[in-house]
C-alpha cells in the first residue's frame, strides 16, 4: 500500500486524548473520570487529563504512541485593544480573568480546540511612552518582559494546559519590512527566546511550543539584494533562523519550534535546500483569502500551494498560525471571502481540502477569541438572515462543525464512490486519464453515504498502483513518474474505483499543459494551435521534475504558420533557465540535450527539468509533434512493431495497445473500447495499425 488516507487524516484532539486515556485506565479510574466530567458540564474541558507528549518525526507531528497529530485551535493576544478594552492600565488580574473567561466560554460552546497561539503582546514589554515602532524591538524593556512573562503569559499558558490545550508562544511584535543576518531584530529575537527558553515553567514543557517570529517579509540575500524568494534569500534566512534556534537549544530546551517563512509567511520553497537544522522543527505559515492564488479558485490555489508550501511540507510538519475568512459585509474577520465549494471558487472549503490532503497541517482560526466565545450551534430561524456566527459562508460555522467531524468521524456505510478530474467531472471507467510525466494530476474522491450526504474523502482513501514505476496515487493527486501505463485502484469505505492512466512527457493536450505560466493562453486539441497572449508563456510544468538526460535530443515539429516575432523555447530546472532556443520560422527545432546551457554559458544537466516554456510576443504557434529521441538524425524512434500483419478483427476481441515505438499503453481491453482517451497519433491495437485523429478510424 503506497498511501493511506487513514494515516494522513488521523486527527488528535481533545476527544482522542480522552479515548487514549480511557484505554489505558482501569475501570475504577474511568468511573471517576466520567463522574468528574458529568459534574462539570458547564466547562467543556479536560482539567487534569493527560496530554500526550508531542514530537516531530519526519514530516509529521506525532504523539508518544507514534500516532500522527494535527491540532486545531484559536489565538489570543493580551492587550486592551484586542480584548475589547475589557481591562486597561496594565491590570494583570483583569487581563487574566477576561481571557480565562473567553477560553471557558469557547469550551462551554463545545469548540473542539486542541491548541492556542499565545501572543506575548508588546503592550506588556514596551517602555510606556516610547516613540519607537510599537511592534518592533526599539521599545523593548527586558525587565518588563521578564516581569509580565511571569505574571501574564506563563499563567495563561498554564491555564490552557489545564484545559487540555497545547500552547504555541509567539514573541512580542512583528518583523520589520527588511531584515538581514545579525541585525537588531535578529539580536532582539535571540534575547527574547533566550529568556523564554530558560524559564523553568516553559523550558522542556511538553505542552508548550515556540513560534520564532511573526511575518518576516524580505531578507538581504547573499546576492546583496532584498527579497522573499530564491536561493540567495533562503541561504541567509537559514542563518538568521538557525541563530535563534541555536540560542534555544543552547539553553537545553527541546520544545517544538515553528519557523516562519518569508513574504509574510507565505514563501517556503527554498527551505528544503536550506533547512533549519535540529530536532523538533516544523514550519509556521499564514494563509488568507487571496494568498497562494486562492482568489482564483481551487486549481490556482492548489498549484501555488504546491510551489510555495509543499516543498517543505514534504519533509516537515506545518502549522497555520493565522487564517480565517468571512464575507466582507460582516467586518468580523481578517480574511475577506466565502467558504465556497471544494474544487471550485471560494476559500474555506478549498483550504480544508488542500490541508487535509497534505496530511500534516495543524491550523487555527485567527478570528478574535471573543467572537468564537459567543458561538451558539443554532442555524438562523426561518425567515431570519444569517449573521457572522451562523453563516455557512463564514469560518465560525464551518470550522466549528469541521472540528467536530475531526473529533468524531462518521461511521455510516458508503453507498457510492466516484473519482472526479480537476474540473469536477467524473472519470469514466473506460477512458484512460492522460498524465504528464514528472507532474501531478489533481483528482477528487467523492463518497456518498447511507444517509445521502456527500463528502470529498481524498485524504481518507487508499491508493494502490499496479505499475508504481510509471504512476502512483496520493491524497488528491495522481503522480506520473515515467512514460507508460498503469492502473491505480482507489479504495474507501469498502468500495473500489480503478483509474487507468497513460503517462507521457510532452502530451499535446490542453488539459496536460500549463497554459498560465504567464497570461491566459490557450491550446486547441484538434488543430494543435497554441495561442499565446502578448509576452505570454505556456508549455509543460513538471511539478516533481522530469529526467530527460538519457536522450540526445528534444525535437519540436511545427505546422505551417507565419510565426510571431520573439518566439523562443526555454528549459528550466527550478530557477535555473536555459538560453533561448529559436527556430526562425522553420518547421523543426532540435535541442541538443547533452549541451544545454544558460545564457551565461553555465551547463545544465537535464535530469530535473521542472518546465519547458514557450515565450512569444503574441500569436499562434502550430505544434505538430514533440518527442525525445536518441537517433543521430533526430528523427522519431520507431520499432519493429510497426510492421504488423492485419488479421480479421472483431469489436469484442481482447487486445493490447502499443505506441509505434513499442510502449504498452493499455492491456486486455475490448477492441471497441481501445481508442478511448488516446492522444492523436498512430497505435498498434491487437496487431492492427490504427490512426487516432479527432474522430479515429481504422486503416486496413
Amino acid at each position: 500500500m503506497e498511501a493511506s488516507g487513514d494515516r494522513y487524516s488521523l486527527e488528535v484532539d481533545l476527544f482522542a486524548i480522552l479515548n487514549t486515556y480511557i484505554m489505558k485506565t482501569s475501570l475504577i479510574k474511568l468511573c471517576f473520570v466520567l463522574l468528574a466530567f458529568i459534574s462539570s458540564l458547564n466547562v467543556f474541558g479536560w482539567q487534569g487529563m493527560p496530554m500526550p507528549q508531542l514530537h516531530v518525526e519526519g514530516r509529521y507531528l506525532k504523539d508518544s504512541d507514534g500516532k500522527i497529530v494535527n491540532l486545531k485551535g484559536f489565538a489570543q493576544t493580551y492587550s486592551p485593544f484586542f480584548n475589547n478594552n475589557a481591562w486597561n492600565n496594565y491590570d494583570v488580574a483583569g487581563c487574566l480573568n477576561y481571557n480565562k473567561w473567553l477560553i471557558d466560554e469557547m469550551l462551554a460552546a463545545e469548540w473542539k480546540m486542541s491548541f492556542m497561539r499565545l501572543h506575548m503582546d508588546p503592550y506588556w514589554s514596551n517602555t510606556p511612552g516610547c516613540t519607537g515602532r510599537y511592534e518592533g524591538e526599539e521599545c523593548f524593556d527586558e525587565f518588563r518582559f521578564r516581569n509580565y512573562l511571569d505574571k501574564v503569559f506563563v499563567p495563561m499558558a498554564e491555564y490552557c494546559i489545564s484545559k487540555g490545550i497545547y500552547v504555541v508562544m509567539r514573541p512580542p511584535g512583528v518583523f520589520p519590512n527588511q531584515i538581514s543576518v545579525g541585525d537588531g531584530y535578529n539580536q532582539y529575537l535571540k534575547k527574547v527566546w533566550g529568556i523564554v527558553s530558560n524559564h523553568p515553567k516553559l523550558k522542556n514543557n511538553p505542552n508548550v511550543m515556540f513560534e520564532l517570529g511573526n511575518e518576516p517579509i524580505d531578507i538581504l540575500g547573499t546576492d546583496g539584494t532584498y527579497g522573499s524568494s530564491g536561493d540567495a534569500k533562503f541561504e541567509n534566512l537559514q542563518k538568521y533562523m538557525q541563530s535563534i534556534v541555536d540560542v534555544i537549544r543552547g539553553a537545553g530546551a527541546n520544545n517544538i519550534l515553528w519557523v516562519p517563512g518569508l513574504g509574510y509567511q507565505s514563501s517556503y520553497a527554498g527551505f528544503p535546500k536550506y533547512p533549519i537544522k535540529g530536532d523538533n522543527i516544523g514550519y509556521a505559515i499564514h494563509v488568507y483569502p487571496g494568498w497562494f492564488g486562492s482568489a482564483n479558485g481551487y486549481l490556482t490555489f492548489q498549484r501555488e500551494w504546491d510551489k510555495s508550501v509543499k516543498p517543505i511540507a514534504d519533509i516537515a510538519p506545518i502549522m497555520v498560525t493565522e487564517m480565517d475568512w468571512a464575507p466582507a459585509k460582516y467586518k468580523s474577520s481578517w480574511g475577506k471571502s466565502n467558504t465556497g465549494i471544494v474544487g471550485g471558487d471560494g476559500f474555506g472549503a478549498n483550504f480544508k481540502y488542500i490541508t487535509d490532503n497534505s496530511g500534516n497541517v495543524s491550523w487555527l482560526l485567527f478570528t478574535d477569541a471573543d467572537k468564537l466565545a459567543q458561538f451558539v450551534e443554532a442555524p438562523p430561524a426561518t425567515g431570519d438572515t444569517c449573521v457572522f456566527l451562523n453563516d455557512p459562508e463564514a469560518c465560525p460555522w464551518q470550522a466549528f462543525h469541521w472540528f467536530k467531524e475531526y473529533a468524531n468521524p462518521t461511521s455510516l456505510p458508503v453507498t457510492k464512490l466516484e473519482v472526479l478530474n480537476s474540473n469536477l467531472a467524473p472519470i469514466a471507467d473506460n477512458e484512460p486519464l492522460q498524465l504528464i510525466t514528472g507532474g501531478d494530476t489533481y483528482i477528487f474522491v467523492k463518497a456518498t453515504y447511507d444517509d445521502g450526504h456527500i463528502e470529498y474523502v481524498s485524504s481518507k482513501a487508499t491508493y494502490q498502483s499496479n505499475n508504481a514505476t510509471v504512476a502512483t496515487g496520493a491524497p488528491g493527486r495522481l503522480i506520473a513518474k515515467k512514460d507508460g501505463t498503469a492502473n491505480i485502484t482507489i479504495n474507501y469505505g469498502g468500495l473500489d474505483k480503478q483509474i487507468s492512466v497513460v503517462a507521457s512527457t510532452f502530451p499535446l493536450k490542453a488539459e496536460c499543459m500549463d497554459l498560465n505560466m504567464w497570461g491566459a493562453n490557450t491550446f486547441d486539441n484538434s488543430t494543435h494551435a497554441l495561442h499565446i497572449t502578448q509576452w505570454g508563456q505556456a508549455g509543460w510544468t513538471f511539478a516533481n521534475g522530469v529526467d530527460i538526460s538519457g536522450y540526445k535530443y528534444l525535437v519540436f515539429k511545427f505546422g505551417t504558420y507565419n510565426y510571431p516575432w520573439g518566439t523562443n523555447i526555454h528549459l528550466k530546472d527550478g530557477s535555473t533557465e536555459s538560453q533561448d532556443y529559436t527556430w526562425q520560422g522553420k518547421k523543426q527545432l532540435v535541442i541538443d540535450l547533452q549541451n544545454v546551457k544558460t545564457s551565461a554559458g553555465v551547463s545544465i544537466v537535464p535530469n530535473h527539468i521542472t518546465a519547458v516554456r514557450i515565450w512569444s510576443a503574441g500569436g499562434d504557434i502550430v505544434i505538430d509533434n514533440v518527442y525525445l529521441t536518441n537517433k543521430s538524425d533526430a528523427s522519431e524512434e520507431t520499432s519493429a512493431i510497426e510492421n504488423v500483419t492485419i488479421d480479421k478483427v472483431s469489436a469484442d476481441d481482447i487486445v493490447d495497445v502499443h505506441t509505434v515505438t513499442g510502449v504498452l499503453v493499455k492491456s486486455h481491453v475490448k477492441r471497441s473500447e481501445a481508442k478511448y482517451g488516446l492522444s492523436d497519433g498512430v497505435y498498434i491495437i491487437g496487431r492492427q495499425k490504427v490512426i487516432v485523429m479527432n474522430r479515429s478510424r481504422f486503416f486496413n
